[in-house]
């Protein structure tokens, strides 16, 4: 398959991986490499950023999907001691297990951070793949579509919030670190790229959500359909008369649309009430 065919795009300018690798790492400049922790990187290609990491992980997992990269990313891993390549996709990979097994420069407390530069087209599938292992996950750095690393970090009431804000922003705090132009990479995407940092904890441990994966459901639900109201949307999911209620006892409007409410107005609206 080619790198077209998975949407790769190679970070192949030396000195924007000097600079992604400073945003990355920056924070971690003064601490010694045991606290640099273990890094999964998604996507190492060629090893273009996996030397980089490892200049201050304790160890580094590269994973990479594409069977005709591998030969080159184990050569130019072959001297690197701390750098374990993991041939495979990340969404069939138990990330929190791979982080415990020390095979692979894992600890038994299976703490870990990411970094990849992923392949646009599955950047919602790869971050949801993530907070599954949100208690072991200390941050994640990724390379998105400039697009994509807008809508993550969005704030409520703005045009890009959304449903994968609201997820997002539940287990981490994005931030947008750097804006990358496609000349940074071979071959150039079509769109400019962004690193977006998904710091661990989001908003979860304050709001109190008893049953997230019923929380989930329902911020679907009220986003199902932007151009309706909450009221309207959720409608679809309780009665009429449940869902005035909920409004009212939450102290929202009848006419707000999901996009205006924060997690935590979100959350005292569910109340742990399951959507059917």
């Amino acid at each position: 398959m080619t790198p077209q065919r998975l949407g790769q795009h190679f970070l192949a300018d030396p000195a924007w991986r000097e600079r992604i690798a400073g945003a990355v790492l920056g924070p971690l400049a003064s601490a010694d490499a045991e606290r640099a922790g273990l890094w999964i990187e998604i996507g190492a290609g060629h090893g273009e950023m996996t030397a980089l990491l490892a200049r201050q992980a304790r160890h580094v997992i590269a994973i990479e999907l594409d069977s005709n990269l591998l030969p080159a990313l184990r050569a130019a891993t072959a001297r690197l001691t701390n750098v374990s390549v993991v041939p495979g996709d990340v969404l069939s990979l138990n990330l929190g297990k791979l982080a415990r097994d020390s095979e692979f420069g894992g600890a038994p407390d299976g703490f870990f951070y990411v970094y990849g530069n992923l392949p646009y087209y599955i950047t919602s599938p790869i971050v949801h793949h993530l907070f599954e292992d949100a208690d072991r996950l200390e941050s994640a750095f990724l390379v998105v579509q400039r697009e994509v690393a807008e809508r993550l970090a969005a704030s409520p009431g703005t045009r890009d919030y959304g449903y994968f804000s609201a997820f997002t922003q539940l287990y981490s705090r994005p931030e947008i670190l750097l804006h990358i132009p496609p000349g940074a990479f071979q071959p150039p995407p079509q769109v400019e790229s962004a690193l977006i940092a998904l710091r661990i904890p989001g908003e979860r441990a304050q709001l109190g959500v008893q049953n997230e994966t019923a929380f989930l459901k329902f911020l679907k639900v009220c986003f199902a359909q932007k151009r309706k109201t909450l009221r309207n949307n959720l409608r679809s999911a309780w009665p009429a008369d449940v869902v005035d209620d909920r409004l009212r006892q939450a102290c929202i409007a009848p006419g707000a649309r999901a996009e205006q409410l924060t997690l935590a107005e979100f959350a005292r609206l569910f109340a742990d009430r399951k959507i059917p």
